[in-house]
């Protein structure tokens, strides 16, 4: 007689385990980095919802995006404080618990619809895996341009399973983790399986997926760039006069004139008064690269002829000033813009009184022509943006730069999670990445996510390597949201036949009986 299976959690022990699971899974992101517990808490959460009906899995989802979310970006109440922080987190747990319910949904009607042993240890991870992703697709777009940040996929930027981002792309990785994670779980629960099994098919998914090899990158030459952080107290409260940032980029560039390079990067706002406007900001970066004899690349706020604000890019050359300009195209709403201000501000002025300006939307492409390279752009959280490194990409890009400003997050993880953001991209393109910050973390990553070159924290420094250029077309780059949508597609699809026709067969034979 074959045994029972395990009875889902009580509600409250569901709860409990799924505020855990939140917990447990932000301690994988960097900054803490301890990646494996990724599995660990995507498998928690999972366990959790096993057995739930709609508004109880709403509530386990709920519970669990809250103390994940509550605890990832915790950073921004360093100088924001409680409100746009409980907001955020607030806002992205709501996704989270109807994600849960989904997931919630699939553990109900995929085993009746895909009976079986395949259908349980294979068949019903490969549709949580695919439901989970198509959350993160969603809430990375919407509202207002949505919010990439925690996905799975960017726990593994120090991991074993980092290259695989170069075959699948972000979503196949955050796929993979789920799928990986739903896999354990499974094997845990498989009563009609004797452990010893139940542990090879587990260990078996984890090392076929670590060993798949990085994607080959060929080199197509190098380009030497100085890239300098300037220490500067650039943060939103920060007590500085107008050109205090530009003169603490100048003052940390000053040590590499007489050094040869190719291009001087500078960060986000390095260069705090607009050059295109002040004829002293000018002068300052006609000297530095005049002195450096290489362009310079350096963040700055713009405005048009129309009075439109933008936080821009410019690439400086001597004694022609800005030959090209790169204008963010996706400002961050609720920090670089208001979206419907009409009705946001009013609900809490005091609040969106720390918005004063409306940055535009760029229209401008994303990449710079250097010395004969092309330089892909990425300002700050542009980094997270799958569009925007596909556009760059499409138009030649063979070596990114990612200036940013991390000053308003102070010693928190904010900077080391968005640097492994950066070499994962790094990974994933087959690109080398120059992240410039402000205070740091700044570094240079290779195409295969190797580390070139790093600077400390909240220290005046620079970088000068040689950062290697490629035209390399890797897997994800080539399929680009084509995985995203084929795993997600597959599992809400999955999702809806199992819901339609489980109650057919199942109302078919009491029927036949009658007949």
């Amino acid at each position: 007689m074959r045994p029972r299976p395990l009875r889902p959690l009580p509600l409250w022990a569901a709860v409990v385990l799924a505020a855990l699971s939140g917990f447990v899974n932000s301690f994988a992101f960097p900054g803490r980095g301890w990646w494996p517990l990724v599995f660990v808490g995507t498998a928690m959460l999972l366990l959790s919802l096993r057995g739930r009906r709609f508004w109880p899995s709403v509530l386990v989802g709920l519970v669990a995006g809250f103390a994940f979310f509550g605890n990832h970006i915790l950073w921004l109440t360093v100088y924001l404080g409680p409100v746009p922080w409980l907001a955020l987190a607030g806002l992205e747990s709501v996704f989270f618990s109807f994600g849960a319910s989904l997931l919630a949904l699939a553990w109900r009607f995929v085993p009746r619809y895909w009976p079986g042993l395949t259908g349980r240890l294979l068949g019903l991870p490969l549709v949580l895996a695919g439901l989970w992703v198509a959350r993160e697709a969603f809430t990375s777009v919407w509202p207002y341009g949505g919010f990439s940040w925690g996905r799975l996929a960017f726990s593994q930027s120090d991991s074993p399973f980092a290259p695989l981002v170069a075959w699948i792309g972000i979503s196949g990785l955050s796929f993979t983790i789920a799928f990986l994670s739903a896999v354990l779980v499974q094997a845990f629960l498989e009563v009609s399986v004797p452990w010893t099994m139940r542990g090879i098919v587990a260990g078996f998914a984890f090392l076929l997926a670590a060993a798949i090899p990085a994607w080959p990158v060929i080199s197509a030459g190098s380009i030497r760039v100085a890239a300098v952080q300037g220490n500067s107290n650039s943060g939103l409260f920060a007590q500085i006069q107008p050109g205090d940032s530009l003169n603490d980029h100048l003052q940390a560039t000053l040590p590499l004139i007489g050094q040869t390079v190719d291009v001087v990067v500078w960060p986000e706002n390095a260069s705090d008064v607009n050059p295109l406007e002040n004829e002293r900001a000018a002068q300052t970066l006609d000297y530095v690269t005049g002195a450096m004899k290489a362009p310079l690349v350096t963040g700055t706020i713009t405005e048009d002829s129309e009075g439109r604000t933008f936080n821009s890019l410019l690439l400086w050359e001597h004694g022609r000033g800005a030959v090209d300009q790169y204008d963010k195209i996706h400002p961050v709403p609720f920090a670089e813009y208001l979206p419907d201000r009409a009705f946001w501000y009013p609900l809490a002025p005091s609040l969106f009184d720390l918005v004063p300006r409306d940055y535009s939307f760029g229209t401008r492409d994303n990449v710079f022509s250097i010395k004969g390279a092309v330089a892909g752009l990425a300002i700050c959280f542009d980094i997270v943006d799958d569009e925007l490194i596909s556009q760059m990409l499409r138009d030649g890009a063979d070596f990114i730069i990612a200036p940013t400003n991390n000053a308003d997050f102070g010693h928190t993880d904010e900077s080391a999670q968005q640097v492994g953001i950066a070499r994962l991209r790094a990974i994933e393109t087959g690109r080398s990445v120059v992240n410039a910050s402000t205070v740091g973390v700044s570094a240079m990553f290779a195409p295969d996510g190797r580390v070139i070159s790093q600077l400390p924290t909240f220290q005046a420094g620079s970088m000068v390597e040689d950062v290697p250029l490629s035209h390399t077309t890797t897997p994800a780059t080539l399929i680009g949201r084509g995985i995203e949508w084929l795993v997600s597609g597959l599992g809400l699809a999955t999702l809806a036949l199992a819901m339609i026709f489980t109650p057919l067969a199942r109302r078919a034979p009491r029927k036949e009986a009658r007949g």
